[in-house]
């Protein structure tokens, strides 16, 4: 008599986003490291911006220390008009990385909500959509913000932030309707739709859940462009108004020759920060990246 012993399979279930997450940042310590730098930076910003420095007496001519060197009285020394720049540096960091938070928010709501109709729909409402976000592609961008800044009147950060979310979105819409496009065509989203799901249910808990990965990294990335962008329009002169700290107008005083040669306390800091904050979404980005990669790949 043979004896069969059953054998048990053990199935093991596919790991999650957050788990594949945090085991692509285990092995990439520049990435891990470099999210910390990110949590900290910010939440000293953001403290010290809305609970320590006044606005008011940091923004206070004086005279008397017009290009300050750094030392006791001022870490960082300061500017022509007297001011402490590690202040200014600390409110402007706080006002970029704000006007940069809401723009990615607001387009990035847009954009997604846009992209997964065009991609789910498909027909002439794609078509409708596509033509629109060809245009905003096609134009100028750039240049339309700083005439749009240039005409209004005693702007604000929020004004600001609506002109660039208007001609920001686009990017991450595009992104979305092809993603959405195939992921429309799989089975599970044909069983919905034979079961006779609705079709809001069916694009926002269904599809988009499985489009969160890549939306993490997009949006991620998007940040930094989004700094970038509101930096650059601020140094141009055409970003936050003068009178309020941003990181552009602090880099922007290297644009007066005595400044650059003389003056380096005015300028370097915010330069070095721009580039730390750079470099530290980039790495956090392809970090995400990869891990949005490992987790397509296991299912």
């Amino acid at each position: 008599m043979v004896s069969v012993t059953d054998e048990k399979k053990v199935v093991s279930s596919p790991p999650t986003g957050f788990q594949v997450v945090f085991r692509e940042f285990l092995k990439d310590k520049l990435a891990f490291f470099s999210l910390i730098a990110i949590v900290l930076v910010t939440i000293y910003v953001f403290f010290m911006a809305y609970f320590v420095i006044d606005n008011d007496a940091l923004m206070r001519v004086s005279l008397r220390d017009k290009y300050a060197e750094p030392g006791e009285k001022f870490l960082l020394g300061a500017d022509q008009g007297g001011r402490d720049i590690l202040g200014q540096l600390i409110i402007g960091a706080k006002n970029s990385m704000e006007i940069a938070i809401w723009i990615t928010i607001i387009t990035g709501i847009f954009g997604i909500v846009v992209g997964l109709i065009c991609g789910y729909f498909g027909g002439w409402i794609d078509n409708i959509i596509m033509r629109i976000i060809d245009f905003f592609i096609t134009i100028p961008s750039l240049m339309l913000i700083i005439v749009f800044v240039t005409i209004i009147p005693k702007y604000s950060q929020w004004d600001l932030i609506l002109i660039m979310s208007l001609f920001l979105w686009p990017g991450i819409a595009r992104l979305v309707r092809s993603k959405a496009l195939s992921e429309s065509r799989r089975d599970y989203v044909n069983a919905s739709k034979t079961l006779g799901t609705n079709d809001f249910i069916i694009i926002f808990r269904e599809i988009m859940p499985n489009l969160s990965s890549i939306l993490i990294v997009e949006l991620t990335l998007n940040f930094a462009g989004n700094v970038g962008i509101e930096t650059g329009l601020s140094y141009l002169g055409f970003g936050l108004p003068p009178s309020t700290p941003s990181l552009g107008t602090l880099v922007s005083y290297a644009r007066d020759p005595l400044v650059l040669q003389q003056y380096w306390w005015c300028w370097v800091p915010a330069s070095v920060f721009i580039l730390f904050m750079m470099l530290a979404i980039n790495y956090v980005g392809q970090a995400f990246r990869r891990a949005a990669d490992a987790k397509q790949r296991l299912g």
